[in-house]
């Protein structure tokens, strides 16, 4: 028959094998659904990676076969620089003209002939224009800095100048760099495709006064290759605009033009004249001067002419008019693709291919077989998972129902057998310290139960000594002499003795009991406690000595305790060493300092009959004694080491005990000693620390 009050098996939902259950079946559909996604984003990603690669590679490509258009006029030689950009990006590059008639095909060998057994036909759109005076900004953003002209900025043309003339105008933006640096602003020297050197601030914010002083001073201007390149693209300029019955305009260095408004626009370059090596700084000073009065006389001329060429309403003329300045910037742009065409490359068309090494990315093929192959491994995957929670569950719900079990029976005050431990894991360990758990319960039960009876047999029996002195003074069978006084007050101290035993034991379990701390000298505290038990050995036959410490080891610390206290732990290891030593015994008290030097031992050892090895981890317990008669001729209480031992744990130490049977016992109370107080016993020279 079952019990009434035993629990029913939990539903499988509160179960912890159904936690298990439920937290790995989601475990494992969260593993799948995030190692799929994570898969298509990684593959994704690749291929958006492989594309935007390509989309570099192609730019690249794009770039280089540009600037070798703008600085070669013609396509002869390419062949090198395209095998090496072919090498770098492992792609087909084709170049063709723009009726598609090829001018190289990387993938031929050194002698024009095809690699492969056939070649491949080109992709039926080309890639991009390779054009240095039409460019794709798209593909080539930097150049967007060109101009609306879409110009290769690398395409000069006649404006390229020669070494001579490089070197005088980087030496005049040398000079100028270094009467800046003089000045605390920070210039760099850059070179133009042209090979024109000119400076450039390193920040926007600088001396303007000291700025155009340092760059007025050492005022490069147009070089002779440059004034000629410049009046050439001028003339071309003029006549695209007479052919539009527009008048001519003339061009500065940087392609501007002088609208003719007296304000702003004054040609300073074409104006300044490059420095002639070899002149005196007088002479520097006065070529200076002349090329300032000639620019002041030339805006003046521009003043009178526009003055002579306005309206009476004081509207400007069509000349001046923005159409006027978009037909200008059209016919700039036109006469400078007119004057580059015979130093650049003819358009070519380019195409790029992938070469037959070079496989692409295999795409995503969600076809009903694949989409079952992934369902049947998730399938797989969670069958597992779920086999693998049921037995890791079982095995781990198994000795856990043994342990409920054994701890409702305890709760029910019932006998529990120990509970069988498995390996060692943490259910196995949980089973292991149940056991010692429950081994301990039990001690401590039976240790109350003994308790108890102790209690009542040690406070019975001088409560039935007063209780029959009383009663035969009573009925007259006792006189109420001095005798009869000192027998009841003999009970009534042992039965007081026992009560205060009985409290200080309780009151050290609680933690309450009181110290009164102070400087004890420990060796002064054996010679009292000897000298009060002297008359009890003397009577008992036995020779109670205390041992002197030798000159040679260091002398015990003052101790920080209660001499009350530790007197009384004292007083109980003499009085059960005299008790149990035969006459003509020898009991013998001394201290020491420990090797470590921070505890000093206090010894109480004896020639008496000694303590059997199975009951000596007993001694301290409460109510224990050798004699298990508790005759009160041959032992106390039992309270007393116990009390021995709380004491000594009240000072933060502790107490032990060595015993042969036949031989003696040897008790030790071993206090801490402080770091101040440990510090006063250093040894001396030739001194040792330690046991003597």
């Amino acid at each position: 028959m079952r019990r009434r009050d035993e629990r029913a098996r939990l539903p499988l939902r509160k179960s912890l094998l159904g936690r298990l259950l439920t937290v790995s079946a989601l475990v494992a559909s969260c593993s799948v659904a995030a190692t799929a996604w994570l898969a298509v984003q990684t593959t994704s990603g690749a291929i958006r990676q492989e594309q935007g690669q390509n989309l570099s590679a192609d730019a690249e490509i794009y770039n280089t076969l540009l600037g070798y258009a703008a600085t070669h006029p013609g396509w002869e030689g390419v062949d090198a620089t395209v095998r090496k950009l072919a090498g770098k990006s492992q792609r087909r590059i084709v170049l063709t003209t723009q009726d598609k008639r090829p001018l190289f095909d990387s993938a031929d060998d050194a002698n024009g002939t095809s690699e492969g057994s056939s070649a491949a036909p080109l992709p039926p759109q080309a890639s991009a224009v390779v054009d240095p005076l039409s460019v794709d900004t798209v593909l080539v953003p930097d150049t967007a800095s060109a101009g609306a002209d879409r110009v290769d900025p690398r395409a000069v043309g006649p404006f390229l100048l020669p070494a001579q003339e490089r070197t005088l105008l980087r030496k005049a933006s040398a000079d100028s760099a270094e009467c800046l640096g003089t000045a605390g602003i920070a210039a760099d020297i850059v070179e133009s495709p042209s090979g024109r050197s000119r400076v450039q601030f390193v920040s926007s914010e600088t001396d303007r006064s000291m700025e155009t002083k340092c760059l007025t001073s050492y005022a490069s201007g147009p070089t002779p290759t440059e004034k000629k390149a410049l009046r050439a693209l001028n003339q071309l300029t003029d006549a695209c605009l007479k052919r539009q019955g527009r008048t001519g305009v003339k061009l500065n260095l940087d392609l501007s033009w002088d609208r003719g408004f007296g304000t702003g626009g004054t040609d300073t370059g074409i104006s300044a004249e490059l420095p002639t090596t070899g002149l005196t700084k007088e002479e520097a000073d006065a070529q200076q001067r002349a090329a300032e009065q000639k620019a002041v006389e030339e805006k003046a001329a521009l003043a009178r002419a526009t003055k002579e060429r306005g309206t009476d309403d004081g509207r400007l003329p069509p000349a001046h008019s923005s159409k006027h300045d978009r037909a200008i910037a059209a016919c700039v742009g036109s006469a400078r693709r007119e004057q580059l065409t015979s130093y650049v490359a003819a358009p070519a068309l380019l195409f790029i291919d992938s070469t037959d090494a070079a496989a692409g990315v295999p795409g995503f093929d969600l076809s009903p077989a694949n989409t079952a192959r992934i369902a049947g491994v998730t399938a797989l995957v969670l069958a597992l998972t779920v086999g693998a929670s049921v037995i890791a569950g079982a095995r781990l719900v198994r000795p856990l129902h043994a342990l409920t079990g054994a701890a409702q029976r305890m709760r029910d005050g019932m006998d529990s057998a120990p509970v069988p431990v498995g390996s060692d894991n943490e259910i196995g360990r949980l089973a292991a310290a149940f056991n010692d758990m429950a081994a301990h319960r039990a001690r401590l039960e039976e240790q109350r139960k003994v308790m108890v009876s102790d209690v009542a047999h040690e406070l019975r029996t001088p409560l039935s000594n007063i209780r029959g002195w009383l009663e035969a003074a009573q009925d007259g069978l006792a006189e109420p002499d001095p005798a009869f006084v000192s027998s009841l007050h003999e009970e009534a101290v042992q039965l007081q003795h026992i009560v205060n035993d009985l409290q200080d034991l309780g009151a050290a379990d609680v933690g309450a009991l009181r110290l009164h701390l102070e400087p004890v000298r420990v060796d002064d505290l054996l010679g009292q406690v000897a000298a009060a038990h002297q008359g009890l050995a003397e009577t008992a036959g036995v020779t109670l000595a205390v041992s002197v410490t030798p000159p040679d080891a260091p002398r015990p610390p003052l101790l920080d305790a209660d001499p009350v206290r530790l007197r009384q732990a004292m007083s109980n290891l003499v009085s059960n060493a005299v008790r149990h030593t035969p006459s003509g015994g020898l009991v013998t008290l001394r201290s020491y300092v420990t090797g470590s030097g921070d505890e000093v031992a206090v010894e109480v050892s004896d020639t008496g009959s000694g303590i059997p090895a199975d009951d000596v981890p007993h001694v301290f317990d409460r109510f224990w004694r050798a004699e298990k008669s508790r005759n009160r001729s041959t032992g106390g209480s039992g309270l007393g080491l116990a009390i021995v031992l709380k004491l000594a744990e009240a000072h933060g130490g502790t107490a032990s005990v060595v015993s042969t049977e036949g031989q003696g016992s040897v008790f030790t109370l071993w206090l801490p000693v402080t770091r101040d107080e440990a510090a006063s016993t250093e040894p001396g020279p030739g001194e040792t620390p330690g046991q003597p």
